[in-house]
């Protein structure tokens, strides 16, 4: 059993993007690499246990249970931890990133996938550091746009910073900066290159942007998807729409330990 302290109680955060497209976040989102995983693991003063704080669908914490005995995700987003896999060392948990319920020293590893710049920083820290072993390690990554081929990329970016531009909620900033801007209260340790790849057809790709939270919000305010259109203009230089392209995202992964 993971070290589950039962007198703490769990919160309720206010910021959620994602349950109303649970399923569709599961479905069309990228992956990780297996190498971040390995590495994430190598850097850990050891592999009882990792929390994997803002799981979503699980994604992050399936990598680490290839390398620890027990991880532990929790997100605030019950419709988003249904839609994860289920392993036998994972334990999910619904719940604020500012309340984890585990003891105290007690985890090896902390990690946030592309979640950190929605916490309350103020508050979530020093819950890391609360839980954290000595030596312990906390790693938090995110991916900004996608790179395929120029032509396609110039698009994508007019549908990001423009049409969809007014509805990206103000923490995306964090995002926009490869968190070079978040406040980070360890001791940072240098970092390889770490990044995702896909091949994906057009209509894959117009999934994927479909679940970004300022293209939610586009379709809850105004009543229509853009990108129906984004399909227009992205056809003429993408040509066969059903032919695979590459589609890669770099990572900006910071890394730390307890200070």
């Amino acid at each position: 059993m993971c070290d589950i302290a039962g007198a703490q109680p769990l919160t309720t955060h206010p910021t959620d993007h994602f349950s109303a497209h649970a399923q569709n976040y599961a479905r069309f989102r990228p992956t990780y690499p297996t190498e971040l995983f390995a590495w994430l693991a190598s850097q850990s003063p050891g592999h009882r246990l990792a929390w994997d704080c803002g799981t979503g669908n699980g994604q992050a914490a399936l990598g680490l249970a290839d390398h620890f005995v027990h991880v532990h995700a929790t997100d605030l987003s019950p419709q988003q931890l249904a839609q994860a896999p289920t392993r036998e060392n994972i334990r999910y948990q619904q719940g604020s990133a500012e309340s984890s319920g585990l003891a105290d020293h007690s985890v090896d590893l902390v990690t946030v996938a592309q979640a950190l710049h929605w916490f309350d920083h103020e508050h979530f820290y020093p819950e890391v550091r609360r839980v954290l072993r000595p030596g312990g390690v906390f790693a938090a990554w995110t991916y900004r746009l996608l790179d395929a081929e120029p032509a396609i990329n110039a698009i994508v970016a007019q549908f990001h910073s423009q049409t969809v531009g007014p509805w990206w909620p103000p923490e995306r900033r964090w995002v926009d900066s490869g968190y070079l801007d978040l406040p980070f209260p360890f001791d940072e340790v240098n970092v390889p290159e770490f990044f995702m790849e896909r091949h994906w057809t057009l209509a894959q790709m117009l999934d994927y942007l479909r679940t970004c939270s300022a293209t939610q919000r586009y379709i809850k305010e105004r009543g229509s998807d853009p990108t129906q259109a984004l399909s227009k203009e992205l056809l003429p230089v993408w040509g066969d729409p059903d032919r695979a392209k590459t589609i890669s995202w770099p990572l900006a992964l910071r890394c730390g330990r307890t200070l």
